[in-house]
């Protein structure tokens, strides 16, 4: 078994509501509520979860992005709370983000080579012409031509800026990348070509991806584990043919019913969830899925479920499973 790379331990994040004007609300939106998880090292995490949820929150929370109401997150035994300064920025260079969008991650006035190459003179690594050198390695490694680095973002297709933000992602070498919805914004065919470019550079590199994703179908072709994440909190996290198996949680099984399937004409329960996510400022009492869950009982309204392990390796947050 690998060893792991990242450590979270009950993570919290809440948004303190601010008050303007008259009958404004007051209170916290509870982004992340209580979340724990491992990342090995060498795998690819999946997050899933309805938009709105947690996911992108969570993710910058664990590379310390954004400050933690409560919890821990280790890296490689170091707890990033601890770091001074000069530390952090030194983790910096072991941990990158691909975005969502690859076109608003790129500065529209900045030349490609220059986009690619700014993380090196942050970090001052290397001369201007060993810059250069690795700025051409780097988008060789992505697929695209080192003669294309004196243009600008806007002259690139989609698919193309996204590999931008991939090589601009791996010039210091991180050893962990958190791909946040990194396929979304692409055309369909244009998809399974970055996928398997970050598959391609996990072997050749070693890395390890926190893969967040809402698209259950990505996830299963590129991710060795699955969490789903429901209203701030993790309700299951299992091996991926564990998950596509069976999976155990409703919320889980909602959202497996209502992904698309490649075999014409499958056979399948479509399972229909009725109602809103409830509002992260007021979560319902109890589980937070009980007032849309088809399964839901006494108990669910009154009780909070514990996230617990049932099985080697598979934990679930639900009273009856």
């Amino acid at each position: 078994m690998s060893a792991a790379i990242l450590t979270a331990h009950k993570l919290v994040k809440y948004y303190k509501l601010q008050r303007h004007g008259f009958g404004s609300r007051q209170g916290v939106v509870r982004a992340v509520d209580g979340v724990s998880l491992t990342i090995k090292t060498g795998e690819v995490f999946g997050l899933v979860g309805e938009s709105g949820c947690g996911k992108s929150s969570l993710g910058r929370l664990i590379l310390r992005l954004e400050e933690l109401t409560s919890g821990r997150v280790s890296f490689e035994g170091r707890d990033l709370a601890s770091l001074n300064r000069t530390q952090l920025k030194g983790f910096r260079r072991e941990a990158q983000i691909i975005y969502q969008d690859p076109y608003s991650a790129l500065n529209p006035r900045h030349k490609v080579g220059d986009i690619i190459s700014e993380p090196l003179a942050i970090h001052r690594q290397g001369s201007v012409v060993q810059r250069q050198k690795r700025v051409k390695e780097l988008m060789e490694v992505v697929g695209l031509r080192p003669s294309q680095a004196r243009r600008y973002p806007h002259e690139f297709s989609g698919g193309q800026r996204q590999r931008i933000v991939i090589a601009r992602a791996l010039a210091l070498q991180p050893k962990f990348i958190l791909a946040d919805e990194p396929v979304s914004a692409l055309d369909v065919s244009i998809q399974a070509q970055v996928i398997n470019l970050l598959l391609e550079l996990r072997k050749s590199f070693g890395l390890t991806y926190l893969f967040i994703s809402h698209d259950l179908s990505v996830v299963e072709h590129i991710c060795d584990r699955v969490a789903v994440m429901y209203l701030g909190r993790l309700v299951e996290l299992a091996d991926k043919k564990e998950f596509y198996g069976q999976a155990l949680h409703p919320y889980s099984q909602a959202l497996l019913s209502a992904a698309p399937k490649p075999e014409p004409g499958a056979n399948r329960r479509r399972i229909v969830l009725h109602g809103d996510v409830p509002s992260p400022i007021n979560p319902p009492d109890g589980c937070t899925f009980n007032p849309r869950c088809p399964e839901a009982r006494e108990r669910c309204k009154i009780d909070f479920p514990e996230f617990r392990e049932v099985s080697p390796g598979r934990w679930v947050a639900c009273h009856f499973r």
